[in-house]
């Protein structure tokens, strides 16, 4: 019997597992950006020393992953799992981050949600006993997103008014059995959406359905509504599709106000920075999570908040076809820290 289980998608988490240090590592344009100073590595060099975009992606995740081990005090060999995804084919920036460390891993893809989905996993493991540390981490490039999923850069195509900008970044966060910091006290899985967006450079419009169907569906299977919390946080909608999801709550009576904030609007100033519809990709809710929004559970600036991974399970090979663009949410429930 699935005594946690809540309605049709969610759990409750008996045993919470305990956030107890996260680190986050950022770009230049990022560096540049409202949410600077809470960043734990940035780095004015795109390539981050390395020969390509996708090893760059590579070493960020190594290098959020070593500070969140000088952050948490402990060696590779005391980690008992981790949970990792990327953009890249294959997720290559997580497996090549991960090989010969000797930590147990389990690749993820989400697309934009995998920060998201990538604690629900770390959540169920650590309450299910099954590990006592585990590590839920990710990243995106802008250059190697670029490169990927539409033009090259050199091509120097004109980016459409809801185009947003794949944030540089990598955050990594740690998950105990007991300790002290933010606890995860339930969790909502989502299900894929597609309403036929097609698209690549509109991926909020994309999103914006999955990531209402989840937060409904958290709102009704805990019996909570959004006055419960003090912020629910979508991954990377960007300006365009935070706006279409309040119309979508709108319409069934759901008033987010002033309460609904998004990664992609926050990560970037755009009066001075041009990025279009705002931020997106991997890094984007990662960063923003693996900084600002933890830094303030933990020093009681925040309550209670719902952390809403977005993501567009599109591909190449699915663009090129012409097919639409599925959309997916996984929302964690986060409770500021205390033992």
């Amino acid at each position: 019997m699935a005594e946690n289980k809540r309605g049709k998608q969610s759990f409750v988490l008996p045993q919470m597992p305990v956030i107890t240090a996260w680190a986050s590592v950022a770009g230049k344009r990022e560096s540049e950006g409202p949410l600077a100073h809470t960043f734990d590595l940035t780095s004015k060099d795109t390539y981050f020393g390395q020969k390509s975009w996708e090893q760059a992606e590579k070493q960020m995740q190594k290098l959020a992953l070593n500070k969140l081990l000088e952050k948490a005090k402990l060696k590779p060999s005391q980690i008992g799992l981790v949970y990792s995804g990327d953009l890249l084919n294959q997720c290559i920036g997580s497996s090549f981050t991960l090989r010969n460390t000797g930590i147990p891993h389990l690749g993820l893809y989400g697309a934009c949600s995998t920060m998201a989905e990538s604690l629900v996993a770390a959540s169920m493991a650590v309450c299910g006993g099954f590990a006592d540390k585990v590590v839920a981490m990710t990243s995106s490039h802008f250059a190697s997103s670029e490169r990927q999923y539409r033009f090259p850069l050199g091509y120097g195509g004109q980016r459409t008014p809801t185009a947003q900008w794949t944030v540089t970044g990598s955050g990594a966060a740690l998950l105990c059995s007991a300790g002290i910091g933010p606890r995860i006290d339930s969790c909502t899985i989502g299900t894929v959406t597609d309403l036929g967006i097609k698209d690549a450079n509109n991926m909020g419009a994309a999103m914006a359905p999955a990531a209402y169907a989840t937060i409904k569906a958290h709102l009704a299977d805990m019996h909570r509504a959004p006055e419960d919390f003090d912020l629910i946080v979508t991954g990377d909608l960007g300006q365009l599709g935070k706006e279409l999801l309040m119309e979508l709550a709108r319409r069934d009576g759901i008033y987010l106000g002033g309460r609904l904030a998004d990664c992609g609007t926050m990560v970037f100033d755009n009066t001075v920075q041009d990025v279009h519809s705002g931020g997106s990709g991997c890094g984007c809710s990662a960063i923003t999570l693996c900084g600002e929004l933890l830094g303030k559970l933990q020093k009681g600036k925040l309550r209670h908040i719902l952390f809403c991974g977005t993501g567009a399970l599109l591909s190449p090979t699915s663009t090129q076809q012409g097919l639409p663009i599925p959309g997916v949410c996984h929302a964690v429930s986060i409770i500021g820290g205390c033992n």
